[in-house]
């Protein structure tokens, strides 16, 4: 048999097995993206909501009661809402861009919480907000590699 004839039945059989249902997850990839992308559209509801609220709303007490540094808060949110788009879109450019746009949806939360009673727009937020951003982008890629595999 040919080497180019050998690579073609390699190329055809990982095509075949990436396609096929992951028993370990239990779910085809597009069943997977779909819901990867579902989970970080409620998360970017959630935290639209948490950033706009007011400072003495019964959510922002509670989150308050966490006893979590804020700066800790914002870098996890928003390495969530950059990590999720990077594995979950199909199209990995298309990703990319969507997660790090999050970097701008933090800017413009900041800038809404200069509307809302009782909170105040820091930069240490944005900083914050950014650093979680690029994080989850950079672990996104290595991560997204991994599912493929799996």
């Amino acid at each position: 048999m040919s080497p180019n004839r050998n690579r073609q039945s390699l190329n055809r059989s990982m095509l075949q097995t990436q396609n096929k249902s992951n028993p370990r997850f239990r779910l085809a990839p597009q069943a997977r993206r779909t819901l990867i992308l579902a989970f970080w559209a409620v998360l970017v509801c959630c935290v639209v909501i948490g950033s706009l609220s007011p400072a003495a709303s019964p959510l922002m007490v509670d989150i308050g009661r966490l006893r979590i540094n804020d700066k800790v808060l914002h870098f996890c949110a928003y390495l969530a809402l950059s990590l999720l788009p990077v594995i979950g879109f199909q199209d990995r450019r298309h990703g990319l861009k969507a997660g790090l746009s999050m970097f701008l949806l933090g800017v413009l939360m900041e800038a809404g919480q200069h509307f809302s009673p009782g909170r105040a727009v820091e930069l240490g937020d944005v900083i914050a907000n950014g650093a979680g951003v690029t994080c989850g982008a950079l672990l996104g890629q290595p991560i997204r590699t991994l599912i493929a595999i799996l």
